[in-house]
């Protein structure tokens, strides 16, 4: 019966990707199988750490995060909870051995958005780390499958595309963090004064992540490497709409790609991957 209990937790998590994002369910269709449990199982962990403190306003944010906290803790030693979110997430950090250090890390940043409005450099590094990057990581140890020499050799590219990932999410939702959350993570940036030059900054450091992640995503196993080259041909797609608006634009609506294009790159980067045409 604890098969069963596993299976129902790793549902939840499945169902909890679909309901919150189109483009990371569509990513994960593209890898293999063996695969998807557990990335389901990382994005619920990280998307409900999220929901807690992007949008649990009418209730003590920091109590029920530091309860959140505690139960992830407590399930990843005890490698049981009743949370079936926390349930299938401990399976895959104690399965795969994902660093304690990288859910530490993500936990801090989501602390940060309790009370953090705008960052300084060494706050915004240390927020996309935490928030993105250690997200990356913890997938890259799914897909090197405990092979440690090979998860060391691909932890920089996937920590650059984690970074433009999370600084595209930013320039593109600029508005509602700003508006919504009164948070402005881009370091020396001042939303009523934001300007051409400052988009323009932006975009060229969000253009050298993605080239040094490029790397990565080719020397990936084949059957992930489809499912990530999705995911970094759908934020390509994102950060060139962005880059052809004006910056007044970005601050006045939020940038999206829609679900017919995001459709098409799917059936794009699935016919690349049949003919081994990716990278």
């Amino acid at each position: 019966m604890m098969d069963l209990f596993s299976k129902t937790a790793f549902e939840c998590s499945k169902l909890i990707t679909k309901a919150y994002s189109t483009s990371f369910s569509l990513g994960i269709k593209t890898l293999n199988k063996r695969y998807h449990d557990s990335i389901y199982a990382i994005y619920g962990f990280v998307r409900y750490a999220d929901e807690i403190v992007d949008t649990f306003h009418d209730h003590d944010k920091q109590n029920l995060l530091e309860r959140f906290k505690a139960d992830t803790y407590k399930a990843i030693d005890e490698k049981i909870s009743l949370n079936p979110v926390l349930h299938s997430f401990q399976l895959v950090v104690n399965k795969y051995n994902i660093d304690m250090e990288l859910i530490n890390a993500f936990l801090h940043s989501m602390e940060m958005d309790l009370d953090k409005k705008t960052y300084r450099d060494e706050d915004y590094k240390t927020y996309i780390y935490g928030s993105a990057e250690v997200v990356g990581l913890m997938c890259l140890r799914v897909f090197c499958d405990n092979d440690e020499s090979k998860y060391q050799k691909l932890v920089t590219p996937a920590k650059h595309l984690g970074s433009a990932f999370q600084k595209v999410n930013f320039l593109r939702d600029i508005k509602s963090d700003f508006d919504e959350r009164g948070r402005v993570y881009f370091p020396d940036v001042d939303f009523d004064n934001f300007t051409s030059e400052d988009k323009r900054a932006i975009e060229e450091d969000i253009k050298n992540d993605f080239k040094a992640s490029l790397t990565g995503i080719k020397s990936l196993p084949k059957d992930a490497r489809a499912g990530v080259y999705l995911a970094y041909i759908y934020y390509m797609a994102l950060y060139k709409k962005i880059i052809g608006l004006s910056h007044t634009r970005i601050k006045t609506e939020r940038i999206r790609v829609p679900d017919f294009n995001k459709l098409l790159l799917l059936i794009r980067c699935y016919f690349l991957h049949k003919l081994n045409l990716i990278l």
